[in-house]
């Protein structure tokens, strides 16, 4: 009894803080939860639905369709449990299935998110990456805050070498967090990307942005660097204009090889240690 107390107290734990541990799920499940399942209380249902998703995560299907077999009789005509079914039958890459009873969810609640969000993960499993596109476009009209679909929508965009767009939503992920060095640093790889003058004056910058957040970012200084190099041999820049990015240059060049010899002599030492 007291091992069953401490299984449940752990599995609480983790869907407290939101933590998948799929494996450590598993574990418990099938070393000593599965033959006491009706001793697990008000509990049993959130525990068959985290046993269910940790055996998706883990492609243990017989176990996930146990769970889901178990949820369906309790309840019927829930949606939540309708998207684990949806989630089986992905796993089991029966998208028209999948997808059918997703499209069923959304109609049922359009503000479902997690439903609009396997679809659009669905969509791209399947590479349908102008449907997935379109789906984010409109799960954001509804759901404008969520940070997650903003990035991934920017990465489709990328995929598609759709630089305005993806730039569009970067630009809305360094608003809600204008503190991340790795967005400036992406807003400008897209930028530095798309060439031309503006967009490599706004790519230096965001670049200068993003080594002032966090100076070790070496990607961020190497960016630096080829934007300023370029811009160093336009000759749409005035004579002024080219002096001051070729000291940009040199100096981001200059910074890039004595962080490597810092990381070589760091190396030598630890190697060093070892013998």
């Amino acid at each position: 009894m007291g091992n069953l107390k401490k299984d449940l107290e752990q599995l609480r734990q983790w869907r407290e803080n939101n933590d998948r541990k799929s494996r450590e799920v598993l574990s418990i499940w099938l070393d000593r939860l599965w033959l006491n399942v009706d001793s697990l209380g008000k509990e049993k249902y959130l525990i068959l639905e985290q046993v269910c998703l940790a055996a998706l995560d883990c492609h243990f299907l017989d176990i996930a369709k146990t769970c889901i077999a178990s949820l369906n009789a309790e309840f019927s005509n829930s949606l939540r449990v309708k998207r684990l079914e949806a989630m089986y039958f992905e796993a089991t890459e029966d998208y028209d299935l999948a997808l059918g009873m997703l499209n069923s969810i959304i109609k049922a609640n359009e503000t479902n998110s997690a439903a609009r969000k396997r679809k659009v993960a669905i969509l791209k499993a399947q590479g349908k990456t102008v449907e997935a596109v379109k789906e984010l476009v409109d799960y954001l009209k509804v759901f404008m805050a969520d940070m997650e679909a903003w990035q991934e929508l920017g990465d489709l965009y990328i995929g598609e070498q759709d630089f305005n767009k993806a730039a569009f939503c970067i630009e809305e992920l360094i608003l809600h967090n204008p503190h991340n060095h790795l967005l400036h640093q992406r807003y400008a790889d897209v930028k530095y990307t798309q060439g031309g003058a503006e967009n490599l004056e706004l790519a230096r910058a965001y670049y200068s942005q993003a080594l002032k957040i966090n100076p070790k970012n070496m990607r961020a200084l190497y960016g630096l660097y080829l934007t300023a190099t370029a811009q160093t041999a336009s000759q749409k820049n005035s004579s002024q204009k080219r002096k001051d990015v070729t000291k940009i240059a040199e100096w981001s060049l200059k910074e890039i090889k004595n962080r490597y010899n810092e990381e070589n002599v760091l190396v030598t030492a630890l190697a060093a240690l070892e013998i």
